[in-house]
């Protein structure tokens, strides 16, 4: 897929595998609408790329909202006159056992995760549809083939998105939109900063659980980026994003249903 003058709209653009992302398809003299709610974030993002001669837009979306995504291909087609690639990058953590986490919490995770990769799809697919060559690239994570304990909400959501990815592109199979699923495993980014801690867990034990998840972000995110948009231009279905994410994805083939007591011997207990 020739990216140089095409223009790509990617959600969590304001930060990590979004920023390195933006970075990489910049390079390629490609036009940009960036969202994220951190509207800093993006700023920050636009003032790292190299945007000589290229359209680039920066749009604070809350990709949970329903109505302000529903009217986000108005204001990308006003901007851009229309896009031929989405990135629903966008995405939160929570950890926790499923009995830790709070039903509110549980939902606000998927309402991002999930329901956002949905809403954004629905939105864009129509500008997606009229373009000559487009692609849908949804990112979900190496937890979206494998699931760890402690991860329940998170791999459901990522395992969601692998599917309604593979079920779209069935259903899109000879059309002129292409639908790519990109499973990460271990970038550094500052998501596990971020990540929400269950009810009940205290600011040290969270702290701890964050610190113990970091020593899993190895990967820089510019790496992760360049990785991702060689698999746009080439037209792949499924990217792996590094060697833990290789290596998780063909223990899950062999072992499929005991991978977990494998994993979890190289874990902190």
């Amino acid at each position: 897929m020739t990216l140089r003058g095409r223009t790509a709209v990617i959600t969590g653009a304001g930060s990590g595998i979004g920023r390195a992302i933006a970075s990489s398809l910049a390079q390629r003299g490609c036009h940009l609408a960036l969202a994220d709610v951190n509207t800093e974030g993006l700023a920050e993002t636009v003032s790292l790329l190299p945007v000589s001669g290229l359209r680039v837009t920066q749009h604070q979306l809350d990709v949970a909202d329903r109505a302000q995504v529903a009217a986000f291909p108005a204001i990308v087609r006003e901007a851009h006159g229309g896009a031929d690639l989405l990135v629903n990058n966008a995405g939160v953590a929570l950890g926790g056992t499923f009995e830790m986490v709070s039903e509110a919490d549980f939902d606000w995770l998927f309402n991002i995760n999930f329901h956002g990769v949905v809403s954004m799809t629905r939105a864009f697919l129509p500008l997606l549809r009229a373009s000559t060559e487009a692609r849908l690239v949804n990112i979900s994570s190496i937890f979206g083939i494998v699931a760890p304990a402690e991860q329940v909400a998170y791999a459901a959501s990522k395992f969601a998105v692998r599917g309604f990815s593979e079920a779209l592109r069935h259903e899109l199979d000879g059309t002129t939109v292409g639908v790519t699923v990109v499973h990460p495993g271990g970038v550094r980014t500052n998501i596990a900063e971020r990540a929400r801690a269950p009810e009940g867990v205290d600011d040290t034990e969270a702290a701890q659980r964050r610190a113990a998840f970091k020593k899993f972000l190895r990967m820089p995110p510019a790496k992760a980026g360049e990785i991702i948009v060689r698999g746009i231009e080439q037209r792949r279905k499924r990217v792996l994003v590094g060697s833990d994410a290789v290596g998780l994805s063909l223990l899950a083939r062999l072992a499929p249903v005991s991978y977990w007591s494998i994993m979890a011997k190289g874990l902190p207990k």
